[in-house]
């Protein structure tokens, strides 16, 4: 009886080690919890996350009490890590528009937010009765031998431009990275511009991108620029005209025609009028655009130089910046290791995006709301059930993990950029950081996997995780799926530990960095990046993988050794013809960029230049900020030696660079 009764003791025992064990494998990722947390995130409700904004702070106050509920610990100072933050731009008091016709009447006023508004970037400065030239497209780029300034003399003179480029509409065109307004600033500021004017190709006003304030966080233009409504400049023009002769201008002697017409040349136009009292105006490309009976202009087409000749504009521009708080959402899960529970391994996603468009849309002309679904809802959501999941009972890590929601990711990796310079725990304890950005699109089975080369451990763990993935049931109702699922993902490995997220603010620093993604599609950046069409299950997969690379981090008593490593692109970033191997900081500035890091052999290192430099003047240009610095980049040619102007510690320092050919 008594052996009887140890045998069923024993087989007790074994079943409870059995089920803890059961207990102790890491729950799968939850496909239906994924897709609740990217469906709330990409909702209307949230009018696109734009970072400052009613929708973002709802997005933020969602995430931290998701982490609240895990039961994870708040930071030092809460949840919500608060960062100063421009966002966004009002329109003062002070905003006036007065134009002297050359006919010496009375001057004509344009009003503020109804027929011209100022540019969210614009400086606040006041004008009075200064001269104008027309300038075209207002575009210089010398790798085009292109100069809209050839001959023209704007020094101290109001220059007005076309709004967009030669290309029209085309976003493939040669001129396509000259139509930023920012570089029509650049160009007429380099020429000694007194204010820009940019002349609207939109029929209705409020319908142009520019007649909303923007603000990008980038500094200001450095002189007032402005967008002049179409309908307003044609009611401008008019003005202009003397009336009674229907001229624009000084005109020629006036010649008649057999069939009775009479046209007289002005400047470069002529006026026409017909037998039947009808009056136009020809412009050199034989547009022609009737004047009414009362001097109406009905022009589609006639702002050449002569059209403006002799007029003097007065300007004053005040626009308001309105400061509030951004935030980073941080919730901490304490390690269960004595001596490891010290160090941190952060996990990071960003839950900011574009609001209704504008800056960084590459649906440039639409209004309506960017869901940013897998950019990055995607990644937040993702974030989330690695807590759920590495919180749970008996399944916490060793180390410390601090989860970061970040915001202002795309306004310049701002959240990211803040954290590193106010960490919660200091970065010499933080042994990796894991970045998860755009990972709701898996197609083909294809995960690309960054900063695999920040430290010499990754390869192997990253080969490890990827061995016996589980295959998750599909759903081909929740947006594309792969042609067949397999229990390794076709990985793309880069790497570079700087890029376009996160991971490239910690990087900097010198943490060792990962960044999973799926890579970009059509929707990109544009608001047909909704909910739907995310791969639920693909991502649930692409979690799962990121759990068990964190879990042998965790697990391996030795941090990862901080690597350099080379540089790659990953397919996000703007190119060049030439590299220097700087990394800006996207911040605001108004007296120079900052450098948050420098490659190492690249041109920069060369030459000399080290993180927290500040670069003040680069090939002949003053630089004010990360707009300047890039316009400046655009016009350099590799193997040529330029001047670099830079300050650090307090002092102005003079340094030679040679540009890299762009590989």
């Amino acid at each position: 009886m008594r052996n009887k009764f140890l045998s069923l003791l024993l087989l007790f025992v074994l079943a409870l080690n059995a089920a803890a064990q059961q207990s102790a494998v890491a729950p799968q990722p939850a496909v239906d919890r994924l897709r609740a947390d990217v469906t709330f995130l990409a909702s209307d409700k949230l009018d696109g996350r734009r970072t400052g904004t009613d929708g973002a702070n709802l997005a933020g106050r969602y995430i931290a009490a998701e982490l609240k509920r895990l039961g994870l610990k708040p930071g030092a100072k809460g949840f919500m890590q608060t960062f100063p933050y421009v966002a966004g731009v009002e329109l003062g008091a002070n905003n006036v528009l007065a134009v002297k016709p050359n006919s010496g009447k009375s001057a004509i006023t344009l009003h503020a937010g109804e027929d011209w508004m100022p540019l969210g970037f614009s400086s606040n400065s006041k004008i009075e009765d200064v001269q104008v030239v027309y300038v075209k497209h207002g575009i210089t780029a010398k790798d085009l031998n292109h100069d809209d300034y050839a001959n023209v003399d704007a020094k101290n003179k109001v220059v007005i431009a076309l709004d967009g480029t030669p290309d029209g509409d085309n976003p493939h065109g040669q001129f396509a990275r000259y139509a930023d307004p920012r570089w029509k600033a650049i160009a007429a500021r380099d020429k000694g511009a007194k204010a820009l004017v940019l002349l609207s190709q939109v029929e209705k006003f409020g319908d142009d991108r520019l007649s909303s304030l923007r603000y990008d966080n980038a500094g200001e233009a450095g002189l007032p620029i402005i967008i002049l409504g179409k309908p307003a400049a044609y009611r401008l023009l008019n003005a202009i005209f003397d009336v009674n002769h229907k001229k624009p201008g000084p005109c020629g002697a006036s010649t008649k025609m057999a069939d009775g017409t009479e046209v007289t040349p002005c400047g470069e136009f002529k006026v026409i009028k017909t037998p039947d009292g009808k009056i136009f105006l020809e412009s050199p490309d034989g547009e022609k655009s009737p004047l009414g009976p009362d001097g109406k202009v009905q022009v589609t087409k006639f702002l050449g130089p002569e059209t403006y000749e002799g007029t003097t504009w007065s300007l004053s521009t005040d626009v308001t910046r309105r400061s509030t708080a951004a935030a980073n959402i941080i919730g901490v899960l304490e390690g269960s290791d004595p001596s490891l529970k010290n160090e941190t391994i952060v996990i990071g996603a960003h839950y900011d995006h574009l609001g209704r468009g504008g800056e960084g849309s590459l649906a440039p002309r639409s209004s309506d709301i960017h869901h940013g679904a897998d950019d990055n809802a995607s990644g937040v959501a993702g974030m989330l059930e690695l807590a759920r999941m590495f919180s749970r009972k008996g399944m916490r890590p060793k180390r410390t993990l601090v989860f970061i929601a970040f915001s202002g990711e795309e306004e310049g990796l701002l959240g990211s950029n803040y954290y590193v310079n106010h960490p919660i725990v200091p970065l010499a304890q933080t042994v990796a950081m894991v970045n998860m950005d755009m990972i709701g699109r898996l197609n083909d089975n294809k995960l690309i996997v960054g900063g695999v080369g920040t430290s010499t451990v990754w390869r192997e763990m990253i080969a490890s995780a990827n061995q016996g993935m589980p295959v998750l049931k599909t759903s081909a109702s929740h947006g594309p799926q792969p042609a067949a699922m397999t229990t390794s993902f076709d990985l793309t490995l880069n790497e570079d530990g700087f890029g376009p997220s996160d991971h490239s603010s910690f990087y900097s620093k010198q943490v060792p960095v990962l960044f999973f993604w799926t890579g970009t599609h059509m929707d990109y950046h544009k608001p047909s990046d909704t909910a739907d069409k995310i791969s639920y299950e693909g991502e649930a997969r692409i979690v799962s993988m990121v759990e068990s690379v964190v879990r042998a981090i965790d697990g391996n008593e030795r941090r990862p050794v901080y690597a350099v490593a080379k540089s790659e692109s990953t397919g996000r970033t703007m190119g060049f013809k030439v590299s220097l191997g700087t990394i800006p900081n996207y911040a605001e500035s108004e007296n120079g960029l900052k450098l948050d890091g420098v490659r190492d052999s690249s041109p920069a290192a060369r030459a000399g230049l080290v993180a927290g430099d500040v670069i003040v003047k680069l090939a002949g240009r003053e630089i004010k900020n990360v707009y300047d610095y890039t316009y400046a980049l655009g016009e350099m040619k590799a193997g040529e030696v330029y001047e670099v102007e830079l300050m650090r510690n307090g002092q102005r320092l003079s340094l030679k660079i040679i540009p890299d050919a762009r590989k």
